[in-house]
């Protein structure tokens, strides 16, 4: 896959430099799970912290498919 280069906002969760879309989206998960904000009762929606909430655009609660569209718009 062609490497993506997310934005400043997403760069502060998977880091800055170009990685591919499959890499991004584990570097996500890995970060949701060491954090914990995977939520308890449903699993498919995901609690942002501060970092996710700005990716988030200024949403505190999202689900699993939401999430990918949201980081969709910081990445070139």
């Amino acid at each position: 896959m062609a490497p993506v280069t997310p934005d400043a906002v997403l760069a502060a969760v998977v880091g800055a430099k170009p990685l591919p879309r499959t890499e991004l989206t584990k570097k996500l998960w890995d970060y949701i799970k060491k954090n914990g904000l995977q939520d308890k009762k449903d699993r498919k929606m995901i609690n942002a912290d501060a970092n996710l909430k700005a990716v988030f655009g200024g949403k505190g609660k999202v689900s699993m498919f939401e999430m990918t569209k949201l980081v969709s718009n910081h990445v070139s």
